[in-house]
């Protein structure tokens, strides 16, 4: 019998629960996720996903599929991931059905690559580091793991960098805009070069591992290539060309 409880449960209550919110009927929603081009999301199938009616050997007759669950969280203007990992509303949420449940943020950041998976242990995950190789001669689980994971860490860092180096060069150009004193001057453009020499270390860590760089603000791309700050100057793309 299959009948542990799956993602597909935890989707069909939050969905339920943010329609009522709303104040949203099921042909209201319906039609909704239709205007987004989920057309297989009909009344018909809101109800069957909800009540979680189940076949005879215990398994959902209807499950969510990831492109339902972007239009569901669209159409009832929830971040879809919430849908299946209520953070808050819930003590623990289904992983993979010959594993127990987890708290819902570990597994948030399973998703996003924040946290290594460990199927075993505490509810929270920790301490219990999955050691197993893959196959016989293949690298750890979890260094394998690590290695895929790698860019969801650097898009974060590099946003962060972005706007680092933005708002030095707004405080530098401000200094010279109020006429400070020199040294107030001089230290706002030197941690511009800090806050830029950061962004381009970044830049260069996402290039080498094979990794598109988002446009930046041309003022930038033009200061880090001035001061010969860049592996690959003529890789990054301004904004205004995006």
């Amino acid at each position: 019998m299959h009948n542990h409880p799956t993602a597909s449960d935890t989707i069909a209550e939050q969905v339920r629960r943010h329609r009522t919110r709303l104040g949203m009927s099921r042909e209201q929603l319906a039609a909704e996720c239709e205007r987004l081009g989920a057309t297989g999301l009909t009344y018909a199938a809101l109800v069957s996903i909800e009540s979680g009616r189940r076949k005879p050997d215990g398994s959902r007759r209807r499950e969510v599929t990831a492109d339902e669950l972007l239009a569901l969280g669209l159409a009832l203007a929830v971040p879809p991931l919430l849908l299946m990992l209520p953070l808050g509303s819930e003590q623990a949420v289904p992983t993979v059905p010959n594993r127990d449940p987890r708290d819902p943020y570990t597994v948030w950041r399973w998703w996003t690559g924040e946290q290594t998976p460990t199927l075993g242990g505490p509810l929270d995950g920790r301490y219990f580091p999955e050691s197993r190789p893959i196959g016989e001669d293949g690298p750890k689980w979890s260094a394998a793991w690590a290695t895929a994971a790698y860019p969801a860490s650097l898009y974060p860092e590099f946003e962060r960098r972005r706007e680092a180096a933005h708002r030095a060069y707004l405080r530098a150009e401000a200094a010279d805009k109020r006429k400070s004193n020199q040294k107030g001057r001089t230290d706002a453009w030197t941690d511009y070069t800090q806050r830029l020499e950061e962004l381009a270390a970044h830049i260069g860590d996402m290039q080498r591992v094979g990794l598109q760089i988002p446009a930046l603000r041309p003022d930038l791309i033009e200061d880090m290539r001035g001061l010969d700050m860049l592996d690959d100057p003529r890789s990054l793309t301004p904004e205004d060309d995006a």
